[in-house]
């Protein structure tokens, strides 16, 4: 820091000279950062790591109240898509407090994502009595495919029938996301520790664009998977506030995979600037994840409301009718005659 003329003049990271630690694409370490804490930004540390800590216990005095009310594969489900929202912000808060460790924790919340996606299609037609019953209620009527994210434009797309092997499409759709975003994240953070992947890099040679192509292309797939679905069963599904929860999960992808894309391509192009220890890119990450402990925070008190109720008992099986269903459910018929809920053991 230099004094001119009685002028105090700060390093300034973008215009020279240049501070080091900003042209360092590495993040932090977690003394360091605590080092430079004052009085109100150690008060926000202790602020979000008590609201992932409440987000923790309302998930699970959830959790223990649907696995003691809700019987069946029905509450394995709904537990896996509540388990999003506070599974992401305890990742965030461990990326908070050590930010090297953002690679591992992004893989963590990845895979959780990818099971959500999977798992609220499946719950959708667990809701309408299973895949029986669905196809009774729905086996006369037409698919709609110009849905968003992917063709709510086109409006010529033709209309399917709705039978066993549409419906295996439809789960395939999404479980293809919950099957591979795992091991591309797996991929990404195998070449991270070799220096090959550096979030945010766009150019044309470097690895990181085409696994985020890749991660574009399935993710995509799986959302116009569940909104085809969703936009099938929303009328008969009104009374179990079928809508809301979807808002919900919609809220989880969106700010997990729209939100953070946008702020680390902010600090990619040092839009987010430097503030020594963190450099842009770091800062962003960091940024990201205090945001999403409070957004998930929000989201599972939202989802406790949604889903923390009685649902209407289906009659209790004879223990021949569930050894029969749990048989058929581990089955899987390629040729769309007799296709059962094999995808929703994953």
């Amino acid at each position: 820091m230099e004094v001119t003329e009685g002028v105090t003049i700060t390093p300034n990271v973008t215009n020279p000279p240049y501070n080091p630690i900003c042209r360092s694409k590495q993040a932090p370490y977690s003394y360091e950062i605590l080092q430079e804490l004052d009085v109100t930004g150690m008060l926000l540390f202790a602020m979000l790591t008590f609201m992932t800590l409440v987000t923790l216990v309302v998930f699970l005095e959830e959790a223990h109240y649907m696995y003691n009310k809700i019987s069946g594969n029905k509450k394995s489900i709904i537990i896996w898509v509540n388990a999003a929202a506070p599974i992401i912000a305890i990742t965030s808060c461990v990326g908070m407090w050590i930010p090297r460790s953002t690679m591992f924790t992004d893989f963590t919340s990845s895979v959780f994502l990818a099971v959500l996606i999977h798992k609220f299609q499946l719950m959708l037609v667990t809701e309408c009595g299973g895949n029986r019953e669905f196809l009774k209620k729905f086996g006369g009527q037409k698919l709609q495919l110009n849905t968003g994210p992917l063709c709510c434009c086109c409006v010529c797309f033709p209309r399917k029938n709705i039978h066993s092997r549409t419906l295996f499409i439809l789960k395939l759709g999404t479980f293809q996301f919950a099957l591979l975003r795992p091991i591309l994240m797996f991929l990404a953070v195998v070449l991270w520790t070799n220096g090959t992947y550096t979030s945010g890099d766009s150019r044309a040679e470097s690895a990181t664009m085409y696994i985020n192509l890749m991660v574009a292309v399935i993710t995509l797939t799986a959302l116009w998977a569940v909104g085809i679905m969703f936009n099938l069963v929303k009328h008969i599904l009104l009374d179990k506030n079928i809508i809301p929860k979807f808002a919900c999960y919609q809220f989880i992808v969106i700010l997990s995979q729209l939100q953070t894309s946008v702020i680390h391509i902010l600090g990619t192009l040092n839009v987010i600037p430097c503030v020594p220890p963190l450099s842009g890119s770091a800062r962003a990450s960091y940024m990201n994840q205090q945001l999403l402990i409070m957004e998930m925070f929000l989201t599972t008190v939202l989802c406790r409301m949604l889903y923390r109720r009685r649902y209407p008992e289906k009659p209790a099986l004879t223990e021949e009718e569930e050894s029969k269903d749990n048989l058929q459910n581990s089955t899987l018929c390629l040729n769309g005659k007799g296709i059962d809920e094999v995808l929703q053991k994953v």
